[in-house]
């Protein structure tokens, strides 16, 4: 295994000086595969597995184990079973490895299922707006309401606007009250993709827009942005 400071004088020598990676491979005694690694990473990686290792006593067990932690989660910590509760289950279902088999499986799977927070940061002057529905009551009749909600996460200020039906005028006229509302246009406006503005989504990740849509971002000139269905980090 070859050093970190080794690693950097290689890195050094093709990257900053310009040599190339043959004679770099030359200067400093090492071969093509290590010098190719040396440039893609700027320290040892150390060894990697080309696939998953086979794991063939825990294999057949996995699925009890699994079973197991999964009803654990509707317990207490303290009800819970721990790695060598699990093994006490090896005898009645023939599993024949040992204590560091299946606490390491336990470990991979609670990492894996532990919640993951994506910080999110919210420049002044950017607004999201999405469309929902709600049961109101007019005239003593209840009926389904269609609704324009407008956000401003930077000074958290909201705009939530109601309508018989979700048509394009009445969106627009959603759009034209929330801007009367907070007295002003936002820079941009992130979108959810809604289907009168978004017609089709192709596997390029861009949207194709509907006719109508160009009109919003023409009148009050600001940049419609869509977001991309389970990305956290692009839709809050």
């Amino acid at each position: 295994m070859y050093s970190v400071d080794l690693c950097a004088h290689v890195r050094r020598a093709c990257h900053v000086e310009g040599l190339s990676e043959r004679a770099a491979a030359r200067l400093f005694g090492v071969d093509r595969k290590t010098r190719s690694t040396i440039c893609e990473h700027p320290v040892p990686p150390g060894y990697r597995w080309s696939k998953p290792p086979a794991r063939l006593k825990l294999a057949p067990f996995i699925p009890i184990v699994d079973q197991v932690l999964g009803a654990d989660r509707a317990l207490s910590k303290k009800q819970r079973h721990t790695p060598q509760r699990i093994l006490e289950l090896r005898d009645e279902r023939g599993f024949r490895g040992g204590i560091t088999l299946v606490t390491g499986h336990v470990r991979e799977r609670k990492r894996r299922t532990q919640e993951v927070f994506v910080p999110l940061s919210h420049p002044p002057g950017h607004a999201r707006v999405d469309f929902g529905e709600a049961l109101g009551e007019i005239g003593g009749v209840q009926r389904k309401l269609h609704c324009v909600a407008m956000a401003l996460p930077r000074p958290d200020a909201f705009f939530i606007g109601s309508c018989p039906a979700q048509t394009t005028d009445v969106s627009h006229d959603g759009h034209a009250s929330a801007v009367a509302f907070f007295g002003g246009v936002s820079w941009s406006i992130l979108f959810d993709n809604p289907t009168r503005a978004v017609a089709r989504i192709p596997g390029d990740g861009t949207r194709k827009r509907t006719r109508a849509v160009p009109e919003l971002p023409s009148h009050h000139l600001w940049e419609d942005r869509f977001g991309r269905p389970g990305k956290g980090r692009r839709q809050g």
